[in-house]
């Protein structure tokens, strides 16, 4: 592995989802401070985790004994350290455009005593994955194929780094999550799904305003034949986290309302504004905060493609 490229900057994704109200991470690299976001995207793989190791363990059922597995867009490695733990004989290395959030991955590999075969590499995707010494078995790119702007040939990019016989497994789609009832005793009942719609339209303009962005239709397993890869399935894997919440979900459900308060409310009616600002006040009895019946419910599909030998 290549050292650390710290003087580089890049566009990397994190493990946040596509139509998701909340927009984690649906901004490109000129105005998103990744670093101050750490501690919420933490809190976001790290509730999310059941679901991605549920997909690892799909995926490990064709990538036996790996020798190198790369996470591009890996943010502060959560998804980085399960790898770790699902494949014990793998070299690790999580790839990123933020050093803060690498040094973040880099102390939980430590945490995790996995160090010893843990890298990580800083730069911009997919141009950054150069940088490794050889390739790799299985390359992960979580939600961090949608902030490049030519999604075809960062594919075929990303496949170019695969050994013979690897397979290239990318993130995309799913479902937007629900962390309400749809009526939630004030406001306009079906206030997610309004949110949903902005964010839908955000996520566009997002898009279209990538360097060298292409319109792509979203059929991926498509998208990864014309890539030279050789198609192997699709899944879609359920978090679900029933009320009452433990509270480090309730947390994830209060970060991503807040980002979407923050993001998303010049699109919003009044309404709905003064909505998402009871839901967010810790003093009112049903905001998020307090109220019992918060719940996490989403859909992650994993898509997965082999290098002919």
């Amino acid at each position: 592995m290549a050292p650390d490229q710290h003087d580089q900057h890049a566009h990397h994704g994190q493990h946040t989802h596509r139509g998701d109200t909340h927009g984690h991470a649906h901004g490109h690299g000129g105005d998103t401070d990744w670093a101050a976001m750490a501690e919420m995207l933490e809190v976001e793989a790290e509730v999310c985790a059941p679901a991605y190791a549920r997909a690892l363990a799909w995926l490990a059922k064709e990538v036996t004994e790996p020798g190198l597995i790369v996470d591009a867009g890996s943010g502060p490695g959560v998804i980085a350290g399960l790898m770790a733990e699902t494949f014990p004989g793998a070299r690790v290395v999580a790839a990123d455009g933020s050093a803060p959030l690498l040094e973040r991955a880099r102390a939980r590999a430590a945490r995790q005593g996995v160090a010893d075969r843990f890298d990580t590499l800083v730069g911009e995707l997919p141009e950054s994955l150069a940088g490794l010494d050889y390739p790799a078995d299985l390359l992960w790119a979580s939600r961090s194929l949608h902030h490049l702007g030519d999604q075809k040939a960062a594919l075929a990019a990303f496949a170019a780094r695969l050994a013979p016989g690897g397979t290239l497994a990318i993130l995309e789609g799913g479902l937007p999550g629900r962390r309400l009832p749809r009526d939630i005793g004030f406001g306009r009942p079906g206030l997610q799904a309004r949110l949903d719609a902005v964010q839908e339209e955000r996520f566009a303009r997002m898009r279209a305003e990538l360097p060298g962005a292409v319109a792509e239709t979203e059929d991926w397993p498509a998208l990864l034949a014309a890539a030279g890869l050789k198609h192997t399935g699709t899944r879609s894997f359920l978090l679900d986290v029933p009320a009452p919440v433990p509270d480090r979900a309730r947390a994830y459900v209060v970060g991503a309302l807040t980002r979407a308060r923050d993001v998303l409310a010049d699109a919003l009616d009044t309404e709905d504004r003064e909505t998402l600002d009871r839901l967010l006040d810790p003093a009112d009895p049903g905001s998020v905060h307090r109220r019992p019946d918060v719940f996490v419910l989403e859909a992650h599909t994993v898509h997965r493609a082999v290098q002919p030998v």
